[in-house]
């Protein structure tokens, strides 16, 4: 029996994406065996087409998902078939499609309440989020830099610091400071003179720095914070040479299971703003690798 899915063939542009009829997957060691109601639409999707992620030349998109679980592999305890979860796929692959596998120790059940497009959106993002405030470990009161506040991983960041009592100073282009400040956040805008706009807001300095953009732009605001709570998901190997260091990941039940809470609480909002079909799946990546997307987009099989 095979399923429908979206993936690619080879390493290279959009033009290498197609829609593939793939064999239902088994599930192995701790896996869940889904059907897939919603998957999550992230940057990982297309810079694994293009090779960033080294030996992988064919594969099916998809990082996180929410559906119905329909078996349960060796080893797996605390799931069984019915139960509705979401999490994080083996190797980070596979959930654009009908049916898909996910880790079990990196799910956990959806609360009622939770839909399962906003929690198919939960494992990447605003799971890097959360382990990047935990490990950045600032008291209440403290002031953080996010650069590139307005992104996927930004959003739920900023909400997430907010309960924490950290003040946040955001660096996004000036069509998002409406956004951003809604959330609680200081915008302040990119380029010229940003460190300047970034002294007036903060005028004692900053505790902490996490930088979601890398490159020149992680150069520039990289000595505003200690080398000690300087953090990257957007350049591992410069933020290393700064004296920083990349953000570790906890992909465990334990952090679903409180983002999930979160949401459920009204909390926290992951802000989906597009709900596409599976048909439209090259239309929705499109979109997320062209940086027009505001919010989360999300498929639905």
């Amino acid at each position: 029996m095979a399923v429908r899915a979206y993936g690619f063939a080879r390493v290279g542009g959009p033009e290498q994406e197609s829609f593939l009829d793939v064999p239902v997957p088994e599930p192995g060691e701790g896996e869940l065996l889904v059907r897939v109601r919603a998957a999550g639409v992230n940057p990982g999707d297309w810079r694994l087409r293009e090779g960033s992620y080294g030996d992988v030349r064919s594969a099916v998109f998809g990082r996180e998902v929410a559906g119905t679980v329909l078996a349960c592999g060796p080893g797996v305890t605390g799931f069984a078939a019915g139960d509705e979860v979401f999490g994080g796929c083996p190797g980070m692959v596979g959930g654009w499609a009908e049916q898909a596998l996910v880790t079990a120790g990196f799910a956990a059940r959806r609360p009622e309440g939770v839909t399962p497009e906003a929690a198919a959106v939960l494992p990447v993002a605003a799971g890097t989020a959360y382990d990047a405030l935990n490990q950045l470990a600032l008291p209440e009161g403290s002031t953080l830099l996010v650069n590139g506040a307005g992104g996927g991983v930004g959003v739920p960041l900023l909400q997430l610091a907010r309960l924490r009592g950290i003040r946040v100073i955001g660096t996004a282009s000036p069509a998002k400071h409406a956004f951003l400040a809604g959330l609680g956040a200081v915008p302040v805008a990119y380029g010229e003179g940003v460190v300047d706009r970034i002294a007036a807001e903060a005028p004692q300095g900053v505790d902490g720095v996490f930088d979601l953009v890398g490159g020149d732009a992680l150069r520039t605001v990289a000595p505003l914070g200690p080398p000690e709570r300087l953090f990257s998901v957007a350049d591992k190997a410069l933020v290393g040479t700064l004296g920083g260091r990349s953000v570790e990941r906890d992909r465990s039940t334990r952090v679903l299971a409180e983002l999930a809470r979160l949401v459920a609480t009204g909390d926290l909002d992951p802000h989906v703003t597009q709900v596409r079909p599976l048909s439209e799946a090259g239309a929705a990546l499109a979109l997320v690798e062209e940086g027009h997307a505001q919010g989360k987009v999300v498929l639905v099989p």
